[in-house]
C-alpha cells in the first residue's frame, strides 16, 4: 500500500542534501544535521535555496523517490523522477478519453461535483456554529447557491458549462470566505483569492497548502500508473500536472481550506510569522512554514471512513485511493468515477 507520511520536507535555506551510504544526509552550515535511510522515504520536497547532489538524485530515481523543487512560497518548479513504471494500456486509455469531449466532460463533472459538495459542507457547518448571525445568513445563502449548481451538474452537460459552473461556485465560496474566519479577523482579513504572489496572510497559507496537496496528488497519479500531466477539467499545458489538479479539487476544502481556517481560528499561527515584501507579496516565515507543514502532516493522519468504499483510512491516503478509483473507471471496472464527498 502506498505510504503517505514519508515525505522529507527541507525548508532551511542553504541546506545541501547528499547521499551517505544508503541514507539521505542534510548538511547545513557545513554540519550534518539529519540522516534518513532512503528506504524510509517516499519523496523529498525542497523549498527555496536547497541543493541536492547528483549521486543522491540518481539514487532517488532508481528507488522511485520523487524529488520536488519549490519556491520558498511553495510554488512548484520541477521534479526529478526515475523511469515511470505505469501501465501503458491504462495511459493509452487515459489519452483517448482526454481527446473525447463527451468523456472529458463526464469526468470533469464528477470532480467538480465532489468539490462543490465539499465546499457546501464547509459553509453549512460553519453557518450552524454562527447561530442566527449575519455571517450565518451569508454563509447559508452561498451554500444554497452552490447547492443549486450541484443540482444542475447532475445532468450531462458540456465541458465549457462544467468549467463555468465550477468558476462561479468558487467565486461564490470565496465571496463569503472571510466569514469563516472567527479569530484574528484584522490581520488575517480575506478580501479575494490572490496567488503568484499571495497578497495577504490567509492567501499565503492557502497557496502553500494547495502546493502541498498538488504534490501529493501528483505522487498518487504516478504511483497508480496514470499520467499526471493529462487531465480532464484542467487541460494540457506544458509543465502543469493537470490530472493531479483535477484530483485535488474535491480535496481542497477538506485538506487545505479547513486546515488553514483552523490554524488561524485556533491562533496556532500569528500575524508576526509573516513578512511583506516591497512588491506587496506576503510570505510565511520559516517558523510559520514549519508549523503549517507539521499541521498538514497531522491532518493527514486523521482517520475517516471513505464514503464509497466504507473503509476506515487516514485522510492522507484518500488522494491515493481516489487515483486508484479513477484508474479503475478508466479500465472499465467502474461505470463512473466516484468523487470523495466529505460528510
Amino acid at each position: 500500500m502506498k505510504q503517505h507520511l514519508n515525505t522529507l520536507f527541507v525548508t532551511t535555506q542553504g541546506a545541501y542534501l547528499y547521499k551517505h551510504g544508503e541514507a539521505v544526509a542534510v548538511r547545513i552550515e557545513k554540519k550534518d544535521r539529519l540522516r534518513v535511510p532512503l528506504n524510509n522515504i517516499g519523496s523529498i520536497a525542497c523549498f527555496g535555496r536547497v541543493a541536492c547532489s547528483p549521486p543522491l538524485l540518481g539514487a532517488c530515481g532508481q528507488r522511485g523517490v520523487s524529488v520536488s523543487f519549490l519556491t520558498e512560497r511553495g510554488r512548484f518548479l520541477a521534479a526529478v523522477n526515475g523511469f515511470t513504471p505505469g501501465n501503458v494500456l491504462l495511459r493509452r486509455t487515459q489519452y483517448r478519453r482526454a481527446d473525447d469531449p463527451e468523456a472529458s466532460a463526464e469526468l470533469a463533472r464528477a470532480c467538480v461535483i465532489g468539490k462543490l459538495v465539499n465546499l457546501r459542507t464547509v459553509l453549512r457547518r460553519t453557518a450552524r456554529e454562527h447561530g442566527q448571525s449575519e455571517s450565518a445568513r451569508k454563509l447559508t445563502g452561498a451554500a444554497n447557491r452552490i447547492d443549486h449548481a450541484v443540482q444542475l451538474l447532475d445532468r450531462r452537460t458540456s465541458l465549457d458549462v462544467v468549467r463555468g459552473m465550477e468558476g462561479e461556485s468558487s467565486a461564490t465560496y470565496f465571496e463569503v470566505f472571510d466569514h469563516l474566519i472567527t479569530a484574528q479577523k484584522e490581520p488575517f482579513k480575506f478580501t479575494k483569492r490572490s496567488r503568484r504572489p499571495p497578497l495577504d496572510r490567509i492567501n499565503a497559507v492557502l497557496s502553500f497548502l494547495y502546493s502541498m496537496l498538488a504534490l501529493d496528488a501528483r505522487a498518487a497519479c504516478e504511483a497508480t500508473g496514470l499520467d499526471a500531466a493529462v487531465g480532464f477539467l484542467h487541460r494540457d499545458r506544458p509543465g502543469r500536472p493537470s490530472l493531479a489538479l483535477d484530483l485535488m479539487e474535491e480535496l481542497r476544502p477538506i485538506l487545505a481550506d479547513r486546515l488553514a481556517l483552523s490554524l488561524v481560528n485556533r491562533q496556532q499561527i500569528k500575524a508576526s510569522g509573516f513578512r511583506i515584501e516591497p512588491t506587496g507579496a506576503v510570505l510565511m516565515g520559516d517558523t510559520t512554514r514549519r508549523e503549517v507543514l507539521a499541521a498538514y502532516q497531522r491532518r493527514k493522519q486523521e482517520t475517516i471512513t471513505h464514503p464509497f468504499l466504507g473503509e476506515k483510512m487516514t485522510l492522507g491516503l484518500v488522494v491515493h485511493i481516489q487515483a486508484r478509483l479513477f484508474a479503475r473507471h478508466l479500465r472499465g471496472d467502474l461505470d463512473a468515477y466516484p468523487p470523495f464527498v466529505w460528510k
